[in-house]
């Protein structure tokens, strides 16, 4: 079983987080690349991502561990991160991309799941995320 949210629903969660002021905006893609778009606009920050692959579309490992595909260029100067995903379950991957930016000031975001800030805390079950395309 899983639960839908819709943009509107999401775009609600982001307006509605308060958050200070961060040097960058970096989404872990691909799932979290919409989230941290929608979060980059609306602290007027710049965006990068970085991709690992470490699941599958099924949300299965596979891979003993999160392998870096491409990493983000940063800009000069950003010490302060704002790391986005859609969805943490074991928080491997945020920490992994956490070592990667080891020395700056890194808050872990999430729709759901475990990280420093969670927008949708109660859902405690897999998300059909309305960018996604659906499974046959």
């Amino acid at each position: 079983m899983s639960v839908r949210l819709t943009f509107r629903e999401i775009a609600r969660a982001v307006h509605d987080v308060p958050l200070p002021h961060y040097d960058l905006i970096l989404g872990i893609a691909r799932g979290g690349t919409v989230p941290a778009s929608l979060i980059a606009y609306k602290l007027g920050c710049p965006l990068r991502t970085i991709r690992y692959s470490f699941r599958d579309d099924n949300n299965r490992p596979r891979h003993a561990a999160p392998r870096l595909l491409e990493a983000a260029d940063l800009p000069i100067g950003a010490s302060r991160i704002l790391l986005v995903d859609d969805v943490s379950v074991t928080g491997l991957t945020l920490r992994t991309a956490r070592e990667r930016l080891r020395g700056l000031d890194v808050t872990t975001l999430v729709l759901t799941g475990s990280a420093d800030i969670v927008l949708f805390p109660d859902i405690q079950t897999c998300v059909d995320w309305p960018w996604n395309s659906p499974k046959a």
